[in-house]
């Protein structure tokens, strides 16, 4: 039974020292490898690696797409009270995985990242009034997400998109808000209603011009036959005796009577 243990040490160190002498690092992170505590300048891509054991240490850091959203309070231009929530999608490049780790740690979102997101989030805020922030809010995500880059590229970091969440104001503003769509709100029927009046009250002139052409031609009518009416009443049943064409005299009784007699006299 002795002379069995010798071996069995012999294989459960070499076992052991083999399980400390592998690494694998998983897909889509980088190996970052320390000796003694320092820092190689080069990084491990994903897949198997043979290190020293007790002597190298590998840390792998994630370069997928991270998410850290972050809820600040800040003023806004009017000194209105903003409660902001704004998720930023990150990165730590591949290449810059060993100096991000050296310089700033693991813990990098809460070193770098948050405070980052705080600062740009009052930096601009404070540019815009509370209304401006709702009116223009695309545009105060790109300003945001502008700050925030420029800050943390400054440590290898890289800045996929901005997103903001949400933004909370006080209930007096949110009142306030209300107070003012209503009285848009107003003033826009109120226009409406105007125009509208407008146009009926034009609509009624032309149609009283109508039916004062109509009136006044039915009147014009009318006093022609009446005229018509008045001289038939006036006249006695006679007709003329004597009719001129302009040149020549007509003696009507002669011409009713058939008389021979001369019928024409001519005019001088």
């Amino acid at each position: 039974m002795g002379k069995w243990i010798i071996p069995l040490v012999i294989v459960v160190c070499a076992a052991v020292l083999v399980g400390f002498s592998v690494h694998s690092v998983p897909a889509g992170h980088t190996g970052v490898v320390t000796r003694f505590g320092a820092v190689d300048e080069n990084g491990l891509d994903e897949g198997l690696h043979f290190v020293v054991p007790f002597v190298t240490k590998v840390i792998d850091i994630n370069n997928q797409v991270l998410k850290a959203e972050v809820a600040s309070s800040s003023a806004s231009k009017d000194l209105q009270t903003v409660d902001s929530t704004v998720a930023l999608n990150y990165r730590v490049p591949n290449k810059n995985a060993p100096s991000i780790y050296k310089n700033i740690g693991y813990d990098f979102e809460n070193v770098v990242i948050v405070p980052a997101i705080q600062e740009a989030v009052k930096s601009v805020t404070a540019q815009y009034t509370a209304e401006e922030l709702i009116t223009s809010r695309q545009t105060v995500g790109e300003e945001m997400k502008q700050a925030i880059t420029e800050k943390i590229a400054a440590y290898g970091f890289s800045t996929e998109s901005l997103n903001i969440v949400d933004f909370q104001f006080s209930e007096e503003f949110n009142a306030a808000i209300e107070a003012k769509q209503t009285a848009q709100q107003n003033a826009l029927k109120a226009e409406q209603d105007l125009a509208r009046i407008k146009i009926e009250a034009e609509q009624k002139v032309a149609q009283a011009e109508a039916e004062a052409e109509s009136y006044r031609l039915k009147s014009q009518e009318l006093t022609e036959e009446l005229i018509k009416m008045a001289m038939i009443d006036k006249w006695d049943g006679q007709l003329p005796k004597v009719v001129s064409d302009g040149g020549n005299l007509f003696d009507l009784d002669s011409i009713l009577t058939g008389s021979n007699s001369s019928s024409a006299v001519q005019g001088e």
